[in-house]
């Protein structure tokens, strides 16, 4: 019987290098929420914008060749359409061809108040490692600390307040009266919030999209630190869906659709700014760039 010896050397090789496979793929991901989720911007009704969101994000991913398994999510099983804790995603070859097992984490609408509302920061997120290089996290509060590069390794969640910023001020050159915080304007931070200000540090509450801000954070500046990614490869993908201080909106014209994106990936080192147009009626449509 004849064999195809280059199709066999692809199949055996596919999702070995995840990051190489699947990060186009999951750009792709973060790229179709964010335009569904636009559709309904600013029309008051959150639950309809994460809905369309993670129905986008999970049809999308269905799509992509690989075994996937949510690990971080926004809910459980019963909490239908949410993309939940547990929830395996992806598509196999009819042949059998191998596929990568890959963790998943996402957030079909980082800021489903923004989006509602028109506000600025709403982002879709995802991030993802093979098998065992994401935590696998209860859908719960989570205390965080994110902070650049040149900061690695001087905050401590453990530390009292003053003794972060102090360490944050010192690696950064500056006095801890030079610092600016973000912080989720929330009950539960309140005595955060006091500690800041007692500390000298100036504070910029936020009602939502805390990790959009964590994104800026770390990665204006050289790179990123992956506190919860232990994984050898990893992607990461975001995309706007309303203007914010990384990424412009989600932008719709008479021919199709603009985003804007960042993608990472840990094994190259890279951060990639990717701008897109979706053109829907047609490779002939001209396009002109403002």
């Amino acid at each position: 019987m004849a064999t195809n010896t280059k199709y066999e050397a692809k199949a055996r090789t596919f999702g070995r290098n995840i990051e190489s496979d699947l990060a186009s793929r999951f750009l792709r991901v973060v790229e179709t929420a964010a335009i569904a989720s636009a559709h309904t911007m600013g029309q008051g009704e959150r639950k309809l914008s994460d809905q369309v969101a993670t129905e986008a994000m999970r049809k999308t991913m269905d799509s992509i060749p690989m075994r996937g398994t949510i690990v971080i999510g926004e809910g459980e099983r019963d909490e239908a359409p949410m993309l939940y804790i547990g929830e395996k995603v992806g598509a196999e070859f009819p042949d059998g061809t191998e596929v990568p097992e890959v963790d998943i984490a996402v957030d079909p609408l980082e800021g489903t108040n923004l989006c509602a509302t028109g506000a600025p920061g709403a982002i879709t997120v995802l991030a993802a490692s093979e098998s065992g290089g994401l935590l696998n996290a209860p859908d719960c509060y989570m205390e965080k600390i994110v902070v650049g590069p040149s900061c690695k390794g001087a905050v401590d969640l453990d530390a009292p307040v003053v003794d972060n910023l102090k360490n944050i001020a010192k690696r950064m050159g500056r006095d801890v009266e030079d610092l600016v915080v973000i912080v989720l304007d929330r009950p539960r931070h309140e005595k955060l919030i006091g500690d800041i200000r007692k500390a000298g540090a100036r504070i910029r509450l936020i009602g939502d999209g805390d990790l959009s801000a964590g994104i800026a954070a770390a990665v204006i500046g050289t790179g990123v630190h992956a506190d919860l990614a232990p994984g050898k490869q990893l992607i990461f993908a975001a995309t706007g869906v309303t203007d914010g201080s990384l990424m412009k909106g989600v932008r719709f014209f008479g021919e199709g659709t603009r985003t804007s994106s960042v993608i990472l990936t840990l094994r190259t080192g890279k951060v990639r700014f990717i701008d897109s147009i979706h053109l829907e009626k047609g490779p002939d449509v001209k396009v002109r760039f403002v």
